[in-house]
């Protein structure tokens, strides 16, 4: 008959084994489990990376725009200083022109038949008729 102790033993033994295979189980999944994590860091790592990249892409992309836009407005008020001095200019000149009428209408005239002096748009009186029979 097997003694006690040796009976003993040898469960103890088994116990051992069981949990040496346990605990290599258990370190197995936890190296997979540190795998997988890390996996997935890298590729977080490599969206941010693609995000910044994105982000300074607009960010330049932004600037351009604003520097377009201030162009713009810069032309937009070339434009307008541009139409304001065009329509002084005419002001200018239907205001020459109705004084001239104003003064051709309080002199008498002679030939009614002369048509009226015109002002072009370099502020020059046309319209006039020269007598060349000599």
């Amino acid at each position: 008959m097997a003694s006690v102790s040796s009976i003993s033993s040898v469960v103890q033994y088994g116990m051992q084994q069981i949990m040496v295979q346990q605990a290599k189980r258990n370190a197995d999944q936890l190296e997979q489990t540190a795998q997988s994590l890390q996996s997935q860091a890298n590729d977080a790592q490599r969206v941010a990376e693609r995000a910044l990249e994105d982000a300074r892409s607009l960010a330049i992309q932004s600037d351009q725009a604003q520097q377009r836009a201030g162009q713009a407005l810069q032309g937009l008020a070339a434009l307008s200083a541009q139409q304001q001095s065009s329509t002084r200019l005419v002001n200018a000149i239907n205001g020459v022109a109705g004084s001239q009428q104003t003064a051709a209408a309080t002199t008498p005239s002679t030939s009614s038949s002369s048509p009226s002096p015109v002002v072009n748009s370099q502020g020059q009186v046309t319209g006039k008729t020269i007598n060349t029979t000599a």
